[in-house]
């Protein structure tokens, strides 16, 4: 068998699994609030080759020296060790509903262990338990007049309420405080994240912490700037342009190890149905 073989394999499949990657971002280009995922392809540590035996090579003197055992370095391949979700700010648009809200990022503080600005999010009752977090803020008010998200996830409120109103008639304030009337019903809930890379990603453009904790609330943290704009979205931050770039380098760099495996199985059938028959 060739070693190469297993080298040419992990290539396809990481090309394959970033393919997907990619046009996963492709089809939520126009899915409010998302965020683009990132992938990292890495090689396998090189294995270091050695012989089963000692060899003596005589010399022109007549003595015998031995040779290393080593015989060199071999490559494994490689394999895609991570996705991360890219959180730079999409682009705002307006879209002219009173329960459409836009979070806008301001000075976001550097993580010290990421070396990667924080982000902040609406936070969401999840029916699970605990919180979960979105960036996409197309609300809509249900049946009973709570504020929720596409899936019917409660919007909570700064003290980890659900907020109730009445009617669309509203107002919320570039500060999160939702206003009817003139007076103050609640004040939407915004969460940060120092680390956003440890976030978990689930479906529909939601987030979740690994261990379930609830993210600090981003109202009085330490250099954390935001605003809210009401009747406004928050637009995907996928590049349509770069990640069909993308996705045809990932296709070629697919094709060219297809046919490094289709040269590698017209040798092993030479193998097997010419040298194998003397």
């Amino acid at each position: 068998m060739f070693k190469g073989f297993y080298t040419v394999a992990s290539g396809m499949i990481a090309q394959q699994r970033k393919t997907e990657i990619i046009t996963n971002n492709m089809a939520n280009a126009n899915t409010p609030g998302f965020k683009a995922d990132q992938s990292t392809i890495r090689s396998f540590p090189d294995m270091l080759l050695s012989a089963r035996g000692m060899t003596n090579i005589p010399t022109e003197n007549g003595l015998n020296q031995s040779t290393s055992d080593q015989i060199g370095s071999l490559n494994a391949g490689v394999y895609l060790q991570e996705t991360l979700a890219n959180y730079i700010q999409g682009t705002v648009y307006e879209t002219n509903l009173s329960t459409d809200f836009a979070l806008i990022n301001g000075a976001m503080p550097i993580d010290e262990e990421s070396g990667k600005p924080g982000t902040i999010f609406f936070r969401l009752e999840h029916p699970e338990g605990g919180e979960a977090y979105t960036r996409n803020g197309n609300f809509t008010l249900d049946g009973q007049g709570y504020l929720v998200n596409g899936q019917g996830l409660y919007v909570l409120s700064n003290e980890g309420e659900r907020i109730q109103l009445q009617n669309e008639d509203f107002q919320l304030s570039q500060d999160g405080n939702i206003l009817v009337n003139g007076g103050q019903v609640a004040t939407l809930g915004i969460s940060f994240s120092a680390n956003p890379d440890v976030l978990q990603k689930l479906d529909n453009g939601l987030f979740r912490t690994v261990d379930g904790a609830e993210l600090p609330t981003a109202f009085g943290e330490d250099g954390v700037t935001f605003a809210l704009q009401q009747s406004y979205l928050e637009g995907s931050n996928v590049d349509s342009a770069q990640s069909m770039t993308d996705l045809l380098t990932s296709y070629r760099a697919f094709e060219a190890n297809q046919k490094v495996l289709q040269a590698y199985d017209r040798s092993m059938e030479k193998a097997v149905n010419e040298i194998g028959k003397v």
